[in-house]
């Protein structure tokens, strides 16, 4: 991935208010970036920019070895599919469980997986996750920390080559945490995904190869 001269104003029309200025971020296959600054830095609107989630206004942001200034939506959505997306907002169906949920996910894969794998994968995940026996619950059955759990699943379902994650451990303990990033580390080093997390939690840096942090719209420190 690499941006470069990334300009945002929000919202895009109307009383106009910028938000990110010229900004500049390579990252390489594999590697594992954490992404920190204050409140309203720009951070999240930066993800949803590399993530195709919005439309880049200003600059170059190539992505996956496509240059998205000047995308389509159809074009957009390809490049969604092979994203993996951790939010704060869980954003579950609440009229399916756990397994649906996954199973639905699972249909984005390149290759369509068969019954038995999709089941596979499933339970292990839910398995490192520690939710293994929530496997047919709805999300009003599940805690708060379980519904993102589920969230993280889901993003992690289709191996996507490229992970962005917004908070991804607020809402969970530090147990729990410890088992999420070793799980996303171990993506970037053996399955070279590429992995950009947005992040208070200075605990978190140790796992990170390169810590990168956003003030007021700009690149501050990488």
């Amino acid at each position: 991935m690499q941006a470069t001269g990334i300009g945002y104003t929000f919202p895009p029309a109307g009383e106009r208010r910028p938000v990110l200025f010229d900004v500049d971020l390579t990252l390489a296959r594999g590697e594992f970036v954490i992404l920190t600054g204050p409140s309203g830095a720009g951070k999240t609107t930066l993800i949803t920019l590399i993530g195709a989630l919005r439309s880049v206004q200003t600059g170059s942001l190539r992505v996956l070895g496509r240059e998205l200034t000047g995308l389509s939506a159809p074009e957009q959505r390809q490049i969604r599919r092979q994203v993996g997306f951790i939010f704060q907002e869980h954003n579950l169906f609440d009229a399916l469980t756990v397994f649906e949920t996954l199973s639905l996910a699972s249909q984005l894969y390149d290759v369509p997986l068969g019954r038995a794998e999709t089941r596979s994968r499933i339970e292990e995940l839910l398995g490192a996750l520690g939710i293994a026996d929530h496997l047919n619950a709805k999300p009003r059955e599940l805690s708060t920390g379980q519904k993102q759990r589920v969230a993280i699943a889901r993003a992690l379902i289709n191996d996507p080559p490229l992970i962005l994650a917004d908070e991804p451990t607020a809402s969970l303990d530090r147990e729990v945490t410890g088992t999420v990033v070793g799980l996303l580390r171990h993506r970037a080093e053996h399955q070279r995904a590429t992995i950009l997390l947005v992040t208070h939690d200075h605990q978190l840096f140790d796992a990170a190869d390169r810590v990168v942090t956003m003030i007021d719209g700009r690149i501050a420190q990488i």
